[in-house]
Formats: structure tokens, sequence, C-alpha cells
């Protein structure tokens, strides 16, 4: 059974992406938002970035609840930086398929403005983006373009998940 983790930026769609390929694929989806600490989530609706000590016992749990699912699942988890993705990968144990959502700021300031009911201020986009560390060669992950809608962004997902199969 494969363990997948969504990532990129806040508001990069990794919720939506998650559950729709998870009903799609039959797989479980965890929005990887429910296992942030309760101090983590105060922080962020505060407008206060994350440092990495708030996010390493969070993404311990990422990793954790992907070794704990006996079947194939998914997790939505930023994984900003290769040394989080890192952690996210001891913890599991075994191999991890990044699937990276990846937009221009543009879009996705966008996207967030249009949100509602979210803790995640707009505010904090800036912050992200000078986090994120893109997936290299080395790394188990796709890349898939958010460009289009919800339906076409599953269907590149599962056209690269398919390629990588055969």
């Amino acid at each position: 059974m494969r363990k997948f983790v969504i990532m990129g930026v806040a508001g990069c769609g990794k919720t939506s992406v998650g559950t729709a390929l998870a009903s799609r694929l039959g797989w479980q989806f965890i929005d990887g938002d429910a296992l942030h600490p309760a101090s983590n989530i105060h922080k962020m609706e505060s407008g206060i970035p994350l440092t990495d000590a708030d996010r390493l016992p969070w993404l311990k749990q990422v990793g954790q609840s992907l070794r704990d699912h006996a079947g194939t699942i998914a997790i939505g988890c930023s994984a900003l930086k290769r040394s989080y993705r890192d952690v996210i990968r001891e913890a599991a144990g075994q191999k991890v398929c990044f699937l990276f959502l990846d937009g221009s700021r543009e879009l996705i300031e966008k996207r967030m403005s249009e949100r509602t009911g979210h803790f995640m201020p707009l505010s904090l986009l800036d912050s992200q983006f000078a986090t994120l560390e893109r997936p290299q060669a080395d790394e188990d992950a796709v890349i898939i373009s958010i460009d289009g809608d919800l339906a076409s962004i599953i269907d590149q997902i599962t056209s690269k998940l398919e390629e990588l199969e055969a």
C-alpha cells in the first residue's frame, strides 16, 4: 500500500485535491491541519509564521499517521522544506511519495482570498513561499500544476501515478 503526502504552500488546494483524489481512487485522506497542535493553529490564526521547532511535532505526527495506516493513504501537509519531508519519511519508516501542488503566487493568493473559514491568513503567504524548497529529482515526488480546475488536477495526478506504476 502506498503512502502519499499532498504538499504545497497554503491555499494550493491540498484538502480539495486530497478529498477528491481519495474519493476517486478509494484511498483514505487526512487533512494534516487536523494533526497540528492547538498552539500551532493559534499562532497561524494570529498571523505568526511557525518556526521549525513548532513544526517538528506536527511533521512527526504526519509521518506516524502514514506509518500506522494499513492501506493507501494521503495526508495533506505543506512539507515545504526538504528537511521537513525527511522528518516525515523517517517517522513513516517507509517510502513516501510527495505530490507537490505547484502554482504561482498570484494564483494561490487569488484562491486564498476567495476561501472562507480557514485559519491561515493571506498575510502568511509570503512566508510560505520564502520557506518553500521545491522537491528535487532525487526525492520521490510528483509535481502537479494547479493551473486547471479540480477535475483536471485529479486527472493529471492519476495519469502521472499510472506512469510511475507502469
